[in-house]
């Protein structure tokens, strides 16, 4: 092989990997925009993150449909899920502990 052909297979690889890496960026960007944080809908242990104080993060709810910690629903969904204490909320609610 001589060495314009190397340089031409290189670019080849390196276009069609910058255009892999743009695909992908591109589609989680569409999918974040299609997801909304939805407050006191998950099961203990089950949110996606901001379990309130004495937590650290996803996981750490410590009791079913927890006000303070929220987990990501399909846009225009949060409002309308019902549990046993009321709908979901786009914002963090008091419920009992």
């Amino acid at each position: 092989m001589s060495h314009k052909t190397n340089v031409a297979t290189s670019l080849a690889i390196a276009a069609a990997l910058t255009s892999a890496l743009a695909t992908a960026a591109a589609t989680t960007a569409a999918n974040a925009q299609t997801k909304e944080k939805c407050f006191g809908i998950s099961l203990k242990g089950q949110n996606d993150c901001a379990a309130g104080p004495g937590t650290t993060c996803a996981g750490t709810s410590k009791v079913d449909y927890q006000g303070n910690a929220w987990k990501l629903v399909n846009t225009g969904t949060c409002v309308t899920t019902q549990t046993p204490f009321g709908p979901g909320s786009l914002t963090a609610i008091k419920r009992p502990a």
